[in-house]
């Protein structure tokens, strides 16, 4: 995790676990949701410590869809008849990888096929898969989540917008599951509050850096990676309309920062306990983008947060506006805890949801 110093701004390394006692709020900003935020009634919670166990930074391949699997197998009874891995080879969207690789349209042909392990289903009807490919982005075989909404393997035909969401520093794919979304995803698909959609939690092995390119490995491209993996290997809308990306704390920063990048892919971004350092440059860069490619943004943070300043969320909101961004801000009682993000989980994907074109 990383923090920043109130009177520098820079960010910095080596705090420790993800999780701070709150202290006295710094500055009175939006200390409730905008007006437009659904008064949804919260999922059943989902017994959260206060971070998860910190994970190593690299473990042979063989072993990553297996800690999977267990971290999994940890998230408190979300499932239903266990854990079932069902590794299948997937086509991209029925052409031969050979003809692909020939006309030099697919940039995976050449590789190790995708393969899609069945992990768990609920009552609901959803499915959580995990996607194994080689990542060239990332210099090894990586392995992401899906979430597949309930009637999905329904119909051949049926077409879904897509969340992509990026997890914390020392924390996981995993975590989101920890935090409920699945069930919460499935209450509001059955209420008819948001249409079906496919949610794909990415997997930056616990510590990304901001999800940037390193001199190592390279998480912005690879965020961009998975995207088009995901357009192929799945029944995705695949159009800037129906995409969306999300994260917290360093992956606030990182879905802010790849939505300004790559402003082309994604629609809809959302920001939850994140900071926005240095990104200024790009948004003043995507002005003349943002007058003909509508940008939805939803920013947050907590009143008592210690790490990442509630001061700036509503400022940035401000600048994403005076740039041509349709963007809205608000702070929530809570510091830099799992616990905020649990409690309103169901309004942040209601505002993706809604926003995303079906």
């Amino acid at each position: 995790m990383e923090a920043m110093s109130p009177r520098n701004g820079t960010w910095l390394d080596g705090l420790g676990e993800w999780a701070w006692p709150g202290t006295a709020p710094r500055a009175a900003v939006e200390a409730a949701p905008a007006a437009w935020v659904p008064a949804l009634p919260l999922p059943p919670a989902l017994p959260l410590p206060r971070a998860l166990p910190q994970r190593r930074r690299r473990l042979p391949r063989r072993l990553r869809l297996a800690r999977l699997a267990v971290l999994l197998a940890a998230a408190a009874g979300a499932f239903e008849g266990g854990l079932l891995l069902r590794p299948r080879a997937v086509a991209l969207g029925g052409v031969p990888r050979a003809a692909l690789a020939d006309a030099g349209l697919d940039p995976f042909a050449t590789a190790p096929p995708a393969t899609i392990a069945e992990v768990s289903g609920d009552r609901a009807g959803s499915q959580i898969d995990a996607v194994s490919y080689h990542s060239a982005a990332l210099g090894w075989r990586d392995t992401f989540l899906v979430y597949l909404p309930p009637g999905y393997h329904a119909s051949a035909t049926r077409r879904y917008p897509v969340l992509y969401l990026l997890h914390g520093d020392k924390q996981g794919a995993a975590s989101f599951l920890r935090l409920g979304l699945q069930p919460t995803l499935d209450r509001l698909i059955d209420a008819h509050t948001i249409r079906p959609m496919i949610a794909v939690m990415l997997e930056a092995d616990g510590l990304p850096d901001n999800w940037r390119n390193t001199s190592g490995p390279r998480y912005d491209s690879y965020v961009g990676e998975v995207q088009r993996l995901t357009d192929r290997i799945l029944r995705t809308i695949p159009a800037r309309a129906s995409r969306a990306i999300a994260g917290y704390s360093m992956g606030g920063f990182g879905a802010m920062n790849v939505a300004l990048g790559q402003l082309r892919s994604y629609s809809v971004v959302e920001s939850w306990e994140g900071f926005f350092n240095n990104l200024s440059g790009e948004l003043d860069a995507d002005r003349p983008l943002l007058a003909r490619m509508p940008l939805h943004a939803f920013v947050y943070g907590g009143l008592q947060d210690t790490v990442a300043s509630p001061s700036e969320d509503r400022p940035w909101a401000a600048a994403m506006r005076a740039a041509g961004a349709d963007a809205q801000a608000a702070l929530y009682p809570g510091g830099h805890t799992f616990a905020p993000l649990e409690a309103h989980l169901a309004q942040m994907l209601t505002f993706a949801g809604r926003a995303l074109r079906s």
